[in-house]
This record gives structure tokens, sequence and C-alpha cells, in this order.
């Protein structure tokens, strides 16, 4: 048998039309086609599911337990499959503790090193941890930051706390909070709070824990009391964000500032350990420093006892830098990393890996890149297989599917219209076959710009936040605007730090992640179910709620999931279609209902383009056609929100803003996940907004999408502290002269 190769037999995962197909191993195998097509279905849902169920299965029971439960994919059989690793844009949690050099391992080697060659010695390398008692500030704890509650949000001084004083959710009239505070007699419950001494409301607000003598009836007990601000503040700083539900996480944060620690100076550690230094640099200063400058600072150490350190600490920085990431610190919180970012940050971790044969799995890797890092990126993709290992990639870049070994389109078009093999093989071959993929990488025509003219100006001046050197510029109104330059270069925050916070009425589309629920779908997330639901409930003078599988309406014996699970204690769980409502999600009863012949579960089966024929509510066509305008037709109205490709996702996300009215809006790289076709489609949509004089102002490295711009703004001239430049401000045209911008080069062979 060829051992050489990946052989899949009948996949027919979500819309796969149950393929057969051989896939090369010890290749970079780049997976293309439209957004929606089937691609991840392929890849990610089939291969590497797969791949790990069948790891995991050769662990112990007990071990499986505490591992992710995967279902077995939609497919007959996988041959030669190899171990894989992901390496995908998730984010890497919100946890204020870890940071890109915790994250990277680069803050463990320098916790080794100052430890051993550090002056003076304090002892073992935790001494320099700020997540360990003896390495940590102990008046933050190690956080880098004091959490203070914002008062004038979370007091109402017009109100006594009987009438609803503290605006916080957790202590809402009734609540159990409430109840306890008000059973403690500590103030008087029924005075203003204006009316309180500075003695009382610190009292009320920030008192040390004290027991109360309190009685009730006949019985007298202590109860502890605790000043309500401390104990929130104490509580916010004791957990991690990504540990924490988005509803009470919102409750926490939307009344608390975040400042720099006073006593460590935001540097996380204590006294003694900011005293050592290495080369005159503490390790504090050592993080706070761009990866591009950490790594000249430790190939300047000459010590025998700390060579092994080095190396590998010199190796990990390198990797960082040459993937695009230089301008990061090592202090930087992990959760303030943009998808693509995180990806870079782990895609560098598999570099100083020594497994062989190993399957890495991609998922767009060059989202969030500058032209000019993709190149850095395709150099890492090919250092990865040639130590021996598989290379697999999603990807809509044009060099980086010209730059592969072996390509796989799927398509021809995406959705119920997808799911089929339309080429396998050498990218030579592509350029002859049918394929909406083969038509763009051949075409080489240069359209005719008709740029809109802006006659009135936004001024941004004297901007600096973040790594921005009092940048000022100006924005035309009613036209569209790219803001551009290498990662890291002020785009974001010259955009959204700056502009968007003199501009609150302005529709920001970012990258921030959808939920992704099973019981969410297409029509839910834009708002279109309730009307559906209204409609059905008017036509057959029914309760609305009885139409929601969310509600009364669900399936008994499935409670509205469609599927039944069955836990098998140390076995991993099965899940089955559920018997009594066939996956349907509703009462036998509810779909007995029909609106014009077709009830409930028929409808949300429809496609969107399906529904829009179907349904003669202005209303509810106003929704669809929103879908239809972003290419999104092809979807069905009950389609999971899991199901969906990234391209799919964000394509909802920008078809949900566009139905609200404003006449600005603000994209983050719109063209995250979106096929070559489909950025034609999404330059039409900003076309319409700024021919209805809207302002559009897109964050964007995508050169298709710059040279239709109307005005751009090019940030620079590098990352980081290299960066926060205005370094052009103009018409496309222009920027190709200017010899400052990297932009302008890249831009030159589209224009």
């Amino acid at each position: 048998m060829n051992r050489d190769k990946i052989i899949i037999k009948n996949v027919h995962t979500n819309n796969l039309k149950n393929i057969d197909i051989e896939i090369p191993k010890h290749k970079l195998v780049v997976f293309t086609g439209v957004s929606g097509s089937g691609k991840s279905s392929l890849l990610f849902d089939t291969i590497y599911t797969e791949a790990q169920r069948q790891l995991i299965e050769t662990f112990s029971t007990f071990a499986r337990t505490r591992m992710p439960k995967l279902s077995r994919p939609d497919v007959d059989d996988i041959l030669n499959l190899s171990t894989a690793i992901v390496i995908n844009q998730n984010r890497m949690g919100n946890n204020l503790r870890n940071t890109v050099g915790t994250a990277t391992e680069v803050n463990t080697y320098l916790r080794l090193l100052y430890s051993r060659v550090g002056k003076p010695f304090i002892g073992p390398s935790f001494y320099f941890s700020f997540n360990h008692p003896e390495g940590m500030c102990p008046h933050c704890k190690g956080l880098g930051k004091q959490i203070k509650i914002d008062l004038d949000l979370f007091l109402d001084r017009e109100k006594s706390i009987r009438q609803g004083a503290i605006s916080h959710p957790h202590y809402r009239v009734g609540g159990f909070l409430w109840k306890e505070l008000i059973s403690l007699d500590v103030v008087d419950y029924d005075k203003p709070l204006k009316e309180f001494s500075e003695d009382e409301l610190n009292l009320l607000l920030f008192s040390e824990p004290f027991q109360i003598k309190n009685s009730k009836d006949k019985l007298t007990f202590y109860r502890n009391f605790e000043g309500i601000a401390r104990k929130l503040e104490k509580a916010v700083a004791s957990r991690a964000d990504d540990e924490t539900g988005e509803e009470e996480k919102n409750a926490y944060t939307k009344y608390f500032n975040y400042q720099p620690c006073e006593h460590c100076g935001g540097t996380r550690l204590n006294e003694r350990a900011r005293k050592v230094k290495l080369n005159g640099l503490t390790i504090a200063d050592v993080c706070h420093m761009e990866l591009v400058d950490v790594l000249p600072f430790l190939l300047e150490i000459d010590d025998e006892i700390s060579k092994p350190i080095l190396r590998k600490a010199q190796f990990l920085l390198q990797q960082l830098i040459e993937i695009g990431v230089g301008y990061l610190s090592l202090e930087r919180a992990v959760g303030t990393l943009s998808g693509g970012e995180s990806q870079r940050v782990k895609m560098s971790k598999q570099m100083d890996c020594n497994l062989v044969d190993m399957l890495y799995v991609l998922d767009e890797p060059s989202i969030g890149l500058h032209p000019r890092d993709t190149e850095n990126l395709m150099n890492i993709l090919f250092r990865l297989k040639e130590k021996g290992n598989s290379v697999f990639v999603v990807e809509h870049d044009p060099d980086i599917i010209r730059a592969a070994e072996w390509l796989i389109d799927i398509g021809p078009k995406a959705g119920k219209y997808g799911g089929h093999v339309v080429y396998n093989g050498e990218p030579e071959g592509l350029y002859h076959v049918e394929s909406i993929t083969g038509d763009y990488l051949r075409r080489n025509d240069k359209p005719v710009y008709q740029r809109k003219q802006g006659t009135s100006f936004f001024e941004i001046k004297n901007a600096s936040s973040n790594n921005l050197k009092k940048v000022s510029c100006k924005i035309p109104k009613g036209v569209l605007t790219c803001v551009t330059g290498v990662a890291g270069s002020g785009k974001s925050s010259l955009i959204h730090e700056c502009f968007a916070k003199q501009h609150q009425d302005a529709i920001v589309i970012d990258q921030s992640p959808i939920g992704k629920s099973s019981r969410a779908n297409a029509a839910t997330y834009i708002g279109v179910f309730d009307l559906i639901r209204k409609e059905f409930a008017t036509a057959t003078n029914a309760d609305a709620s009885l139409f929601s599988f969310n509600s009364k309406g669900a399936c008994p014996k499935c409670n509205g999931q469609g599927v039944l699970t069955f836990e098998l204690h140390f076995l991993d769980s099965v899940k089955t279609t559920c018997d009594e409502c066939e996956g349907k999600r509703y009462h036998s009863e509810v779909l007995e209902l029909k609106l014009k012949g077709k009830n409930i579960a028929e409808v949300l089966d429809m496609t969107v383009t399906q529904a829009y024929e179907f349904f003669d509510s202005v209303k509810i066509k106003k929704h669809l056609f929103l879908l239809q305008e972003v290419g999104l037709g092809y979807l069905k109205l009950g389609q999971s929100l899991s199901t969906l490709s990234g391209g799919e996702t964000q394509r909802l996300k920008i078809a949900t803003e566009l139905k609200k009215e404003g006449n600005i809006y603000i994209m983050d790289e719109p063209t995250t996940g979106l096929h070559m076709s489909d950025i034609d489609n999404f330059y039409k949509i900003v076309k319409t907004l700024v021919k209805n004089d809207n302002t559009v102002i897109i964050i964007e490295h995508n050169l298709d999408i710059i040279k239709y711009a109307d005005w751009i703004i090019d940030m620079g001239p590098d990352g980081g502290k290299k960066g926060g430049e205005l370094i052009f401000q103009g018409l496309p045209e222009d920027i190709v002269n200017c010899e400052q911008s990297i932009t302008g080069k890249y831009l030159k062979n589209v224009i």
C-alpha cells in the first residue's frame, strides 16, 4: 500500500457530496474555493477531527474522560493519517496573566537567565515570575494593573440603597446580595447616598471585613461584612476573563477601570525582582521591549553557563520576528492579540518541535498580514514541510495558492451548490479547468477606476494612542477610505482608539467572534426569526412562542436540539437524530400548523433565496435581501452557526450591521475568510454605501480592496516603535510613487 497519500473514501460531512480523494503527504497542500464551498468541512471537520479522534482513542479510558469528546466524522474511511496539529485563529484566551512571553515560553528562559547570571543574585527562577508569590508584586498580585470601581457608574446617589442606589446587577433590588446587605445593620438603607457622610460611604464601599452582631427574632448571630466595592474589586482581580461567562464578565468589567499598578509601575514584579540587572537592564525592562530589540540584547550576552538557555530563547525570538510579529512585546497580554497574531504566535512554537511526519493544519495563516510579510510566512510553511511534515492550509491568498505544491479546489459554488472536488493536482493544472478560483488566477485585466472625490473632511489631530507619534490626518466624507500599512504600524490605533472614540455613532464591524451555539442559526442571528414566528402566529391564530424550538414548541424528547446525546460514562458520548421529531426540533402538534402550506421546520429548511420568494412581508424580505446582497443566498435559514465557515461568519456579521442606518462605517479587515470572487461582491456592497453618501473606512491589507479606494491613509514605515507615523494620504495612483510606502510598492503591481 502507498503510504505517501492520505486516502479518503466517501466523505459527506456537512455539504460535501460523497467524495473520494487522495492527498499527497509531505507537501504544502492548499485547500481553496469560494467561502462555504466545503474546504473547512474536508480539512478541519473530517481530516483533522478523525486524526484527533483516533489519537485520543489510544489513551486510557480514564484519560479520555478528561479530553475533548470528538464524534466520528461523516466518512467511510480515512487511510494513512498522521498525528495532526491544528494552528487556528482561535484567540489564546483573555487571562490577564497570560502574555506573549509566557505563551511562547520566552519568559521561562529569561527567568532562568536572570536567576543564573543576573546581579545581585536573589534565588531560583520563580523569584522572577509574576505568577508566583515569590516574584509577583504584592499589591497587584502580578496583574500589573489596579482594578478600581467607577463610582459614578456604580452608584445612583439620588436614591437610597433600598430604592436601588447600587447599579451593579448583582445588587439589584430584590436580588440575593441586596437582601443580604439589607439584613445587616451597617448603614441607613433608607437615606439617599448623597446625604451620606464620607465615613458612612467608605464604610459601605471599602471597609475591611469585620463581624456584625445580628438579631432575628430571639436568635443572635454574627455575620461578616466587607465593603461592597472592595469585595467586587477582589472578585474581578481573582478571576480570568476566559473563565467567566459573557453575561457575568460584562456585569463586572463595565463598572471597573484598569490602571497601571502604582507600586510596580505595571511590571507585575516585586521590588526584589526589579533590582536584578543583566547588562544594565532588569527583566521587566526586557519584557517591555519589542521582540526585535530583545534579540540583539540576548546576542550581546556572552556567558558559558547560559549558552543553552540563550540558544533556545534566541531561536524562539527569531521565529516570532520572521513570522511578522516582531513589533509585539513579551509583556503584551495574549487577550489583546488579533486572531491572525494569535495564530502566528502559535505557529512560531512549532518551529522548535522535533517531531516528524506530523500533519500541520492551518486556517488562513495569511490573515492580518501585509503582502510583505506573506513572503516570510511562506518560508515558515516550507520549513515545517522540510522537517518531514505535511502542511495542509486553507487559504484564499493568490500568492500562497501559487506557491503551493499541491492544490485542492472545492466547489464549484457555496452551500448546497458546493461540496465537489473541482480540482486535485499540481497548481499549474488549475489554470486549465473550469473553476471560479482558476478564473481569478488567470485574469490580468486592470479595471478602470471611478474614484469619488470628497468635498469635506473629518480631521484627526495629534493622535498619540499606543505607538502613534502625534499623527494628524484627514478622512474625506462620503467616500471609501482604506487605512493601510504593515502589521503593528498603528492602523487600528488611529481608527479605533482615536477616530471611533470621537465619533460614537459610527457603525463598527470588527473581527470579534459571533456566538456559535448549536441553538443559534442564521435566522436568529440576523433577527428575522422573530418576524417569521409572528407571521406563523398570525396565520394560525397560535402563540408565537410555539414556533420557537427554544421555547414552547420544542420537541419534548430532545428539548429542541434535534439530536439525542447519550452519555456512556467513561466512553465518548454518542449523538443520534431524535426519533420523535426526526431532527426537526419541534413538537408534532406545532408541525401541523402551516403558513402557505409549509410548517415552521420546512421554512427553516429553505435557503435564503427560497425564503425571499416564499414570504410576502416587506420586513422579512428586507432582512433576507441583505443576506443575498452579501452572497449568502444559499444558506438555509435554520443552519446552525457552528457549521458556518470563517468567510460566511464574516459576511453574516456584515449583513447584520448593514441593516442599521448610519453615515459612518468602520470595517476592520472585512475580507477575512473571503474568496477572491467574494471580494468583488463585497466591494459592490461598499460601493452602494458610498453611493448613498456614507463614509466607509476600511482597515485592510488586501490589495484587491485597496486598489478600489477613493482615499488611502498609509501608516508605517514599519511596525511597533518603528511605526506610528503617517507615510501617505491621498489617491491610490499617487501612493505608488511614495518611496517610503511599503504598501505602494506592492500596489504598483495591481493598479
